[in-house]
């Protein structure tokens, strides 16, 4: 059996910091984001579906999702966001499954914003929490997305809050400080995970 490290966080708190830390130690990444993407790709089930329901105007000239105007067409409409989410969410979670049990690393990374919202941390052994103080969440995402400082407030808010979040964590990585901090931290528990794994083997 695959052991399976959740790694989650709120909005600008560096999971992709982390997990790229994690695979310059050549462990494997499976990005709940990118997933969201390959399961809608010209010529997938998912697409052909959203194009019936939506009309094809959400497609591009090449014929791929157009995701703005997705995100607009269900903004106000709830009805339509369950509908989308219905067919997305089973494929998403069938294709994190394949690709974790594809996996050939000792362990395997399972990064999701919403790993916990969407209880993905059902397939992991283990949930590792990238932790940062709110205030700073809302101040380098502002700067990472140039967006409006309401707009990120609306998504954190929309999030788990960060105490719940670190209840629900095996492990916490605080991300406040340098590259090399985080380094340092990813490295301990890089050995943490192996001796896991090994003892699981057992």
């Amino acid at each position: 059996m695959t052991y399976v490290v959740g790694v989650t966080g709120g909005i600008g708190s560096g999971k992709s910091a982390a997990t790229a830390e994690f695979e310059r130690l050549g462990i494997t990444v499976v990005d709940a984001d990118i997933v969201s993407r390959q399961v809608v790709m010209p010529g997938s089930p998912c697409l052909q579906a959203i194009a019936e329901h939506f009309g094809r105007d959400l497609l591009t000239d090449k014929g791929e999702l157009d995701r703005k105007a997705l995100r607009q067409k269900i903004f106000s409409a709830p009805a339509e966001k369950d509908w989308l989410n219905s067919l997305l969410h089973p494929a998403i979670r069938e294709e994190i499954l394949v690709q974790l049990e594809q996996a050939s690393s000792p362990y395997v990374i399972l990064s999701a914003p919403l790993l916990l919202e969407n209880n993905l941390d059902k397939y992991c052994q283990r949930v590792l929490v990238v932790d940062i103080p709110e205030e700073l969440q809302l101040q380098r995402t502002v700067q990472r997305d140039e967006s409006p400082k309401e707009e990120i407030e609306a998504i954190m808010k929309a999030q788990l809050s960060r105490e719940t979040r670190r209840r629900k964590a095996d492990d916490i990585l605080n991300n406040e400080g340098s590259i090399d901090d985080l380094r340092q931290q990813i490295n301990q528990l890089h050995q943490r995970y192996l001796a896991a794994t090994i003892a699981q083997e057992k």
